[in-house]
């Protein structure tokens, strides 16, 4: 029996920095999708280039440096749109454009207010449109799992007349389940007459805890085609997790005994942690496949069979997603070139110039701690991929703090090349740093959120602070990391602020 391939189709770029919080530079993105198509992902969307300004590069960065992966880009069924997407495509190997149309009853009442006749009218101009423009079109029925059954049909039916190659059927609000999913499916390739001229598609998000089950049960009736992301990341409460399908189809042959993905599984591991540390969204330690625990064992009986039999306790190798591989520790003593190796090794690709700037950030810690992890790798190289041009840079900062002493904060910043200095007092340590930054600034914003995490184990591990900033009803996000709190406190300060001005 000749098996068959399910189509990975990455969204982390594209839903996945839809998730609040997630927004990633152009050169962030393209990191990430470096180490994607290292993966083996078949489709990246890279992004929704009518968007913004930023997400158009992003798009055309990508475009233009991946070769193997299948570029696409996302766009209402918009002329405008349309043509944005083809335009940031004009330099990929391999361009896609996904249009897509809400379908559902809700979206047409209350969204477009129009009727269904009008909404298939629109369906089958935006993808001829898309289609003159580029040979590789993807459809989405938006809300597909609320829309009326036999106008589902007819709307797919005429978008792949229109010239759609392939027919995503999403679950746009994470509405449905396993078993309504294969009804859905089913129905699909058994009531639209053309359906056999297209690949049918799969995109599922996890609002009721049921991304990857519909997606295994969609494949499972006939989808050849899934939309994921890594970590499962996404609006609300994320999407499909790339690494738990790509999984379930490895570790459970009897049953995907008809399938199997190109995925090099053991670069999950990997990947994961590269998109965990761009977006600054932690993976949590219970997260199937790449949380922390996910092969660690406490129990003394689990303990005790697994070292006995592997598979008493655990149904994967750990090494089949690139965890097994034992952790490099660099230190003080470690050359140019071992920092350059591991680097390439976790996913990053940098000149020389940069690894040379990376190189002096790691000496400086590596006089501060007794080992250097991977993780803490993981982060200076991301202080890299930030925004180039920077208004604010901090030079020094010491705070004189302590049981009944108020807290008094002297911080230097480089604005535009000259240093700035200015004191301040404040509640606690970390507000007298930041009075006394706004001092400098001028900006005055208000702080929503603080968050300090340990990257790495021991007491001299490296934290990183997460702030996020309201200045004139807008939001902006801020990171920074070092072994000193309060530092780390400043630059994720400043972080934010820079934003503001880039």
């Amino acid at each position: 029996m000749k098996k068959e391939k399910i189509l990975i189709f990455d969204t982390t770029l594209r839903d996945g920095e839809q998730a609040p919080g997630a927004s990633l530079t152009s050169e962030q993105k393209l990191e990430i999708a470096f180490q994607l198509e290292k993966l083996g992902v078949d489709i990246i969307e890279a992004g929704f280039s009518i968007a913004s300004p930023d997400d158009f590069k992003g798009v055309d960065l990508i475009a233009r440096n991946i070769k193997s992966s299948v570029i696409c880009a996302l766009a209402r069924c918009l002329s405008k749109d349309i043509k944005a997407a083809a335009d940031s495509l004009k330099r990929a190997a391999r361009p896609r454009i996904h249009v897509f149309l809400a379908t559902s009853k809700i979206h047409l009442q209350y969204k477009f207010r129009k009727p269904q006749e009008e909404i298939i009218k629109l369906g089958i101009e935006g993808v001829t449109y898309a289609r003159k423009l580029c040979r590789d079109v993807e459809f989405s029925p938006e809300d597909a799992t609320r829309t009326d059954r036999d106008f589902l049909f007819k709307v797919v039916e005429e978008a792949i007349r229109a010239g759609a190659r392939t027919i995503n059927i999403p679950d746009t609000v994470g509405y449905s389940y396993p078993h309504e999913i294969f009804s859905l499916i089913s129905d699909i390739r058994n009531n639209v007459p053309n359906i056999n001229k297209a690949v049918l598609a799969i995109h599922c998000h996890n609002d009721l805890g049921m991304a990857v089950a519909n997606s295994l049960t969609a494949i499972l009736a006939g989808v050849r085609q899934a939309h994921c992301t890594v970590n499962g990341i996404g609006e609300r409460a994320g999407n499909a997790s790339l690494e738990e399908i790509v999984m379930a189809i490895k570790t459970r042959k009897d049953t995907f005994k008809e399938v199997y993905t190109d995925i090099h599984t053991k670069e999950i591991y990997r990947t994961s942690r590269l998109v965990s540390n761009l977006t600054g969204f932690l993976v949590p330690p219970n997260k199937a496949i790449v949380g922390k625990n996910a092969f660690s064992h406490e129990s003394g009986i689990h303990q005790d069979a697994v070292i006995k039999k592997r598979t008493t306790y655990e149904i994967m190798d750990p090494k089949d997603v690139g965890i097994g591989v034992s952790q490099l520790v660099l230190g003080k003593h470690s050359g140019r070139h071992a920092l350059s190796d591991r680097l390439r090794q976790l996913g990053f690709r940098f000149d020389q110039q940069k690894v040379d700037e990376i190189f002096r950030k790691f000496k400086e810690l590596a006089d501060k701690k007794k080992e250097v992890f991977d993780d803490d790798l993981i982060a200076l190289a991301a202080e890299e991929t930030k925004t180039k041009k920077k208004m604010y840079e901090l030079t020094q900062v010491q705070v004189t703090t302590g049981t009944n002493i108020v807290p008094d904060a002297y911080v230097k910043i480089k604005v535009k090349g000259k240093i700035n200095q200015a004191r301040s007092t404040g509640d606690g340590p970390v507000d007298a740093c930041y009075k006394a930054v706004d001092k400098i600034t001028k900006i005055k914003p208000k702080l929503l959120t603080y968050k300090l995490d340990a990257i790495t184990r021991g007491k001299d591990a490296q934290g990183t602070v997460r702030v996020e900033l309201n200045v004139k009803k807008h939001t902006y996000t801020g990171k920074g990391t070092s072994t000193d709190i309060l530092e780390a406190s400043v630059k994720a300060y400043l972080d934010a602020l820079n934003k503001i001005k880039s």
